[in-house]
């Protein structure tokens, strides 16, 4: 996990090794100033997710960057695996303890950022040390993967950096989850909790059961029905080569099932244009069962994004157009 600095790419390495030393120095410094003044200040477990635009990035992200590592995570209200991916962020910052403090940038307002750091696609998540960017990972994560990559960045934030993190107020903690054991329970909550504990487990097969559990009682239950058209997404592309079947899609524009394969990891990667684009042209090549199987993916993705998205509508109107 090397640092990447972003605005000096010809000399990362002299620019990590010296940004390393000054983050160490200040830190000491810091933690000198602390104890000179009776103590370390605490933080609350809500103050270790924070929303960060173009305007207070300095001040939230870069600079706070010298006392403990920031993850960003740029993601969007339309984006549904970013909906996946925020809370397993969000519950791991504070479980972490202040090991790291999670920025959220919605790239859909902060475009600058979103190509300052170069996001091809959301969800997305870096890591500022030190002022260096990190690169951790783009696109549905495990919940396991994700916890051995910050296991690796608080390591490397403390050896290199001297970053030990966020004291936080243990009362405020429980106050938070008192506050939490409190909300009302639905009836079908517990199912619907099970389903969200095995996708941040990585058991997709078994989300797709619980979704499928709630609706065997409630068919209405929009919750449930987005959940499952989510997983069963996750679970079709938790098996597949990416390189291989993005090779297949170009080599074969005709073939339907290869379109419908990489548009699954077009919108699992947070392309969601260029899902709904690719399979509306293959409706317009194909004809008879495989024009049939394009259209009902393209259907079951719109339910993924969600019918108030206004891709979804052009999407719509487009395949309307492919099809009439």
């Amino acid at each position: 996990m090397q640092p990447r600095n972003m605005s000096m790419s010809g000399v990362v390495d002299l620019a990590a090794v010296k940004a390393a030393q000054e983050a160490k120095a200040k830190a000491e410094q810091t933690r000198a100033e602390t104890a000179r003044q009776g103590g370390a200040g605490t933080v609350s477990p809500a103050d270790l997710v924070i929303d960060v635009d173009e305007a207070g990035f300095e001040r939230e992200v870069l600079q706070r960057s010298a006392e403990v590592p920031v993850v960003i995570d740029f993601w969007a209200e339309w984006c549904q695996p970013c909906k996946q991916l925020s809370p397993v962020l969000e519950r791991l910052a504070v479980e972490y303890n202040g090991r790291f403090l999670l920025a959220k940038v919605d790239v859909d307002a902060n475009q600058m950022l979103m190509q300052q750091f170069g996001v091809q696609g959301i969800p997305a998540v870096f890591a500022v040390v030190a002022g260096q960017a990190l690169p951790l990972f783009q696109g549905a994560a495990g919940e396991a993967q994700i916890r051995q990559t910050l296991d690796q960045l608080v390591q490397v934030a403390e050896q290199r950096f001297g970053l030990t993190g966020l004291t936080v107020d243990a009362d405020a903690e429980s106050g938070a989850v008192d506050a939490v054991e409190a909300e009302p329970v639905g009836p079908y909550d517990a199912l619907l909790e099970a389903a969200v504990q095995a996708l941040d487990a990585g058991d997709f097969g078994g989300a797709v059961q619980a979704y499928r559990n709630v609706l065997a009682d409630d068919p209405g239950n929009s919750e449930a029905g987005l959940g499952l058209a989510q997983a069963e997404l996750l679970q079709r592309v938790g098996g597949m080569d990416p390189q291989q079947v993005r090779k297949e899609a170009a080599d074969e524009p005709e073939n339907a099932q290869a379109q419908i394969a990489a548009a699954d990891l077009d919108l699992v990667g947070g392309h969601v244009e260029d899902a709904f684009g690719r399979l509306i042209d293959t409706v317009r090549r194909t004809a008879g069962d495989d024009r049939e199987a394009v259209r009902l993916r393209l259907l079951e993705l719109f339910e993924v994004v969600g019918p108030d998205d206004p891709r979804v509508a052009a999407a719509r109107r487009a395949l309307a157009r492919a099809l009439f």
